[in-house]
């Protein structure tokens, strides 16, 4: 542990022996392989979301350039989102620990003193102010969402979209002027520590080191021991099934018990303000396209030709069920009864729920058009709970799960939303 030698700003006041270019070299080597894939995942995820294709699909305000529509989400292969999502959030967390360290390994300079001695060093320090609060904020905001913790001031979406691309801005600035020190550090070995006056030290080695109680390899094993622990204690809830147990730290008390409907939920129906009378014997389905409109009771949605998908729920928050057996109506032949043909357009989904992000989505055109995706009824030989979207869920392969709307109460095809 550090002690104190007068103030944070004097050099003295930062005693480890471990800190200095090769620790901070590797651990910077290690963010820099995981950073960059947390990225692309991230963007992988705002995809998903279909962003450009409805302003309800996506209501981040002003993000200009930054909100670019990459491309519209596939629905093959069915398990891409759970795939993409599940590696966000795990790898996420499990860069908690060497975040912290690498925090930890340059925090003599974050109070280097004087703060500003030229323009180009102020310039530094600016950047290194937005990586720091950037990563702070990105990191926390993500894993308060993966905890269903929505203590935000502001919506989660838009606060995390927002500073992830400040924080990758600040980390692409930082990687381009450190990258070379970082590998040139690593490559000299653990046992090579510069004079702490000397320009490879960088302000980070300790004029009067305290004796050490661990080796810099130990520091690495243990923080490697730390990110470890973590994908133990947190990968289950993106795999599913019995490893979900293994996940200690992901929301427990929201599985709706066992038998067909014992899969893992995230709001409840009481939770989004459905009341019995929603979902009971008057409720209907409207089926529009075009001026033209048919509704449907549940019975006569029973009586249609039924259709089976095998498909898992993936949500952004990274958990995800083992594909469930899903029966339900295609939304081709819903489409076709209100005269759409074959080439099914984009369609509006939305909820009998009152308010809430999610209460209605655009489905885009391959969405509906794909063989699987289902106004479901029946999921593993039962009727859907209420908790599951009773009376009728949309099915879509590889959507986000905020995207197979639940207590559906109409579809609207083809027309702009």
């Amino acid at each position: 542990m550090d002690t104190s030698d007068g103030t944070a700003a004097h050099p003295g006041f930062w005693r480890s022996p471990l800190r200095g270019p090769w620790l901070t070299g590797v651990f910077g080597l290690v963010l820099l392989a995981g950073i960059p894939v947390l990225f692309v995942t991230g963007l992988l995820s705002y995809a998903a979301y279909n962003p450009d294709l409805a302003p309800r699909n996506d209501q981040t305000p002003d993000k200009g350039l930054l909100g670019f529509y990459l491309f519209t989400w596939p629905t093959s292969p069915y398990w891409l989102y759970r795939l993409t999502q599940g590696t966000h959030t795990v790898l996420g967390v499990v860069l908690v620990p060497v975040l912290l360290a690498k925090l930890w390994s340059v925090i003599p300079k974050l109070f280097a003193w004087p703060p500003l001695r030229s323009v180009a060093h102020a310039l530094e320090r600016m950047s290194l102010l937005l990586l720091v609060g950037g990563a702070g904020f990105t990191f926390v905001t993500g894993i308060l969402n993966i905890q269903l913790d929505y203590v935000f001031p502001g919506s989660f979406y838009v606060l995390h979209f927002y500073s992830a691309w400040i924080f990758m801005g600040a980390f692409v600035v930082h990687i381009a002027f450190r990258l070379p020190r970082a590998v040139r550090a690593v490559r000299s070995g653990r046992h090579h520590q510069p004079a702490a006056d000397s320009p490879e030290a960088a302000g980070l080695v300790s004029p009067r080191p305290a004796p050490p109680t661990i080796s810099r390899r130990g520091a690495v094993a243990m923080v490697g021991a730390g990110s470890l622990a973590l994908f133990v204690v947190t990968a289950g809830q993106s795999i599913g099934g019995r490893w979900r147990k293994t996940a200690v730290l992901a929301p427990h008390g929201r599985d709706p018990g066992t038998g067909p409907n014992g899969f893992q939920i995230n709001k409840t129906a009481a939770a989004s303000g459905i009341r019995p009378s929603d979902i009971g014997p008057d409720w209907r389905l409207t089926v529009r396209a075009g001026g033209r409109q048919v509704v449907l009771t549940r019975a006569m949605l029973l009586a249609m030709p039924q259709t089976d998908s095998a498909l898992p729920i993936a949500c952004v928050e990274g958990w995800s069920t083992p594909d469930q057996d899903w029966s339900g109506v295609r939304l081709t032949d819903l489409a076709a009864l209100v005269g759409v043909g074959t080439d099914t357009p984009q369609v509006l989904v939305e909820s009998v729920q009152r308010g809430g992000s999610f209460s209605s989505v655009v489905l885009a055109p391959n969405q509906a058009r794909d063989e699987r995706s289902l106004l479901a009824m029946r999921v593993n030989g039962a009727d859907l709970s209420a908790d599951h979207g009773y009376p009728a869920r949309v099915i879509v392969p590889g959507a986000p799960g905020v995207h197979n709307t639940k207590w559906v109460g109409r579809l609207t095809f083809g027309e702009p939303a």
